[in-house]
């Protein structure tokens, strides 16, 4: 069997009719793939009604300076779980750097830093992750169930999160109104 791709530092996107209600249109920052499984957190989807001011005073940090932006739904892996998906221009202590784009971090550091106006540039606050055990990511996307581009870091962070699927897909050439959930036979 070949090597797998090791996408790291991608945007993985849903294909239309992937066949799981909870990915339709997702957008995912692959943070580590390799032989054991792979992690990434959406960015395609907001929670409704839940900002980061409410989040850091759930777990008792002042908001401070922080703008209080909508937090992400990263995937149905642990959804109680909270990271951070930001530039490299800030590391604390488990920051994991992704594929010389991003860095993921997942303690109250980061957010502490964030609140105090000292950390990353760019970010964005996620609850959940999306997991793939060993090789199930690879299965998948033999079966056409995602397509990997590197996407654009602003669009990432900070374009509408609404638009994010479509203008990934239009990043790497495509006009995702073309898509299709079926192939055809010959």
């Amino acid at each position: 069997m070949e090597a797998p791709p090791y996408l790291s530092g991608q945007l993985l996107l849903a294909m239309p009719g992937i066949g799981d209600p909870r990915f339709e249109r997702a957008v995912i920052a692959l943070c580590a793939h390799d032989d054991n499984g792979a992690l990434g957190i959406g960015i395609g989807r907001i929670i409704p009604r839940v900002g980061l001011h409410s989040l850091l005073e759930q777990l008792g940090i002042d908001p401070g300076v922080a703008p209080d932006r909508p937090i992400h739904l990263g995937g149905p892996c642990e959804p109680q779980r909270g990271f951070v998906l930001h530039g490299l221009d800030w590391g604390g202590e488990d920051t994991l750097q992704v594929g010389g784009r991003w860095a993921l971090s997942g303690t109250l550091d980061v957010l502490r830093a964030i609140a105090e106006g000292r950390g990353p540039g760019r970010w964005l606050v996620a609850l959940g992750y999306a997991g793939w055990g060993e090789g199930q990511l690879d299965e998948e996307m033999r079966r056409h169930g995602w397509f990997a581009t590197p996407g654009d870091d602003t669009q990432i962070f900070e374009g509408a999160v609404g638009e994010r699927w479509t203008a990934a897909f239009a990043s790497a050439g495509i006009d995702a109104r073309l898509l299709v959930s079926e192939t055809g036979h010959a």
